[in-house]
């Protein structure tokens, strides 16, 4: 009688090798920008106190000077440091187009919620209305408020903040309505809460991560809408040193060979936009995922 052969044994299988996930890459462009535009901001801040003449300083002795020791970065045609007029013009330069936003959001987003919650004819008014002003070039429209008005930098901030008050009040009313279908505000309804109070204090603050993003964004936009409006003379008047006044009045001088002038405002702007630009998109797409 022979033994039973023993049964086959299983070898178990060998574990899988962990997946490496790779690190997230460091958004090194964002970190770079948001530098710069910390660094224009300080530089704003603080620029009574290193400003290395008063930006209204008059000398025809130094008139179109290139970089020496005394100007670093050169004078223009009136003798006035670039260097100061620069760093004095930042704080115009980023406080307008601030304001210029602060009255879009509050005229959009009152205008989109409204849209959103209530539908049927004031979502048809509403869309309708800022569809007409979508065809109407925003800065013709600007143009036409200050030919009324007069020119300034005021009245350019208060045109320029009901031209952008139309793509506020549509993005807005696009992520209320997806907000609007949630369970809570029907949770908030079935409590008795009114509808302006579920508005005001629920809803609204809720869309707060997706609309600053998106303003983020918009900032670099107004700053060079308000710097073309300088540049063409309607916007900051003489003796501003806003950086598209700068531009407008350095042009004369490229024909006399001096660049700096008109060159060392444009760079101010396109760097400070770019950055914006940047810093915009990351912070957008880190609120937008609430991280």
């Amino acid at each position: 009688m022979t033994a039973p052969t023993p049964a086959p044994t299983s070898t178990p299988a060998p574990a899988p090798a962990p997946v490496k996930i790779p690190a997230a890459r460091r958004p090194y462009g964002a970190i770079l920008a948001g530098a710069v535009l910390g660094l224009v901001v300080l530089a704003a801040l603080l620029a009574p106190l290193i400003a290395p003449y008063a930006p209204d300083a008059i000398d025809l002795s130094a008139s179109l000077a290139g970089t020496t020791g005394d100007h670093l970065l050169g004078t223009d045609s009136s003798g006035q440091d670039l260097l100061s007029r620069v760093l004095y013009g930042a704080r115009t330069s980023l406080v307008a187009p601030a304001l210029l936003l602060a009255i879009a959001a509050v005229l959009g987003i009152a205008l989109g919620t409204l849209a959103a919650w209530r539908g049927g004819w004031a979502d048809t008014v509403i869309s309708r209305l800022t569809d007409v002003m979508y065809a109407f070039p925003g800065l013709l429209f600007t143009v036409l408020i200050i030919a009324v008005f007069g020119a300034g930098m005021t009245t350019s901030v208060l045109a320029l903040g009901l031209a952008y008050t139309p793509t506020v009040a549509k993005y807005t009313r696009s992520v209320a309505l997806s907000e609007r279908r949630k369970p809570y505000i029907d949770a908030y309804r079935v409590q008795g809460m009114g509808g302006l109070r579920i508005c005001a204090f629920h809803l609204v603050p809720n869309l707060g991560r997706s609309v600053i993003g998106y303003l983020v964004v918009l900032f670099g936009e107004a700053l060079m809408s308000l710097a073309t409006l300088s540049y063409l003379g309607f916007g900051a008047q003489p003796p501003s040193s806003d950086w598209g006044l700068m531009v407008q009045e350095g042009q004369a001088a490229v024909v006399q060979g001096a660049l700096l002038p008109a060159l060392v405002p444009g760079i101010a702007i396109a760097l400070v936009v770019v950055s914006f630009n940047v810093v915009g998109v990351r912070a957008a797409d880190r609120l937008a995922n609430g991280r």
